[in-house]
């Protein structure tokens, strides 16, 4: 896929690894093996990249509603991105993952819930950039010194109130983005309870992307949520406010731009 506002290809990236308007952020993660992530980040990433965690970082602590990842305390999240060297609303970020977008999305995400537009996820992830023969590194860079002030654009993201106010009038889709097996209550593998919220439709968020993590050319993305481009707001959840992300970046990409998360998701839902 070419460059789009929201995708750099890993050419691309290779050609501004210098440009100090350029931050880079590893968002490698595992459900199952919560360390795997930093642990393959310290043994081999992209040169100047960063590493930030979902769970310490991307997430605040789990309470007993609010889903398993809930949305971080702006302020903190505003300050690591100044350590990497993120100016507001200037520098690019480029965040990138191995698990087709499901944590690079939730990055790409949030700064913009925080108001910063300049982000984008690396088309291919970690293994296309290894793919392309571009350089790795064990190095760790120094911390940096900008300036991230955050101001939270509340309209992308919804609770379960707005959720149930909203989701059963005629112009509004609530759409579930976990893999369909989980969305049919079959096979629930991580939540207490199977089965989805009444009314939702379900568009799984592994198929924006082929199987190697490449996102699906603008058209596929477009046609993908063709019967939904009259619909005034479009409600996306998944477990737990992660992999809905993936869905969020879809629609942008398919020129959609009024889907708005669902943070507590799921996990949340069932809570209580």
């Amino acid at each position: 896929m070419t460059n789009t506002q929201f995708v750099v290809s890993p050419t691309w990236l290779f050609e501004h690894l210098e440009d100090p308007q350029v931050a880079i952020v590893d968002c490698r993660f595992s459900l199952a093996e919560p360390q795997l992530g930093q642990q393959q980040y310290l043994t081999s990433h992209i040169k100047g990249s960063y590493y930030l965690d979902l769970n310490q970082d991307l997430s605040s602590p789990v309470g007993k509603h609010g889903g398993r990842h809930p949305l971080p305390n702006p302020d903190d999240i505003a300050n690591k991105f100044a350590t990497i060297g993120v100016n507001y609303q200037k520098t690019l970020v480029v965040a990138y993952d191995d698990s087709r977008f499901a944590f690079a999305a939730r990055l790409w995400w949030l700064l913009r819930y925080l108001g910063h537009e300049q982000v984008a996820v690396l088309d291919g992830g970690f293994t296309g950039w290894q793919k392309a023969g571009y350089p790795v590194t064990d190095v760790i860079p120094q911390p940096q010194m900008a300036t991230f002030v955050s101001q939270v654009q509340t309209e992308k993201v919804v609770d379960i109130t707005a959720v149930k106010s909203r989701k059963d009038k005629p112009d509004v889709v609530l759409v579930d983005s976990r893999e369909s097996d989980r969305y049919r209550g079959e096979g629930e593998s991580i939540d207490k309870i199977a089965g989805h919220i009444p009314g939702a439709v379900n568009y799984p968020w592994r198929e924006v992307t082929d199987s190697t993590g490449y996102l699906l050319p603008q058209a596929e993305q477009r046609r993908r949520w063709e019967n939904l481009e009259t619909a005034q707001e479009i409600l996306v959840y998944c477990g737990s406010g992660v992999t809905a992300c993936v869905n969020l970046l879809s629609l942008e990409l398919a020129g959609i731009s009024k889907g708005k998360l669902y943070a507590g998701s799921w996990s949340d839902w069932i809570s209580y």
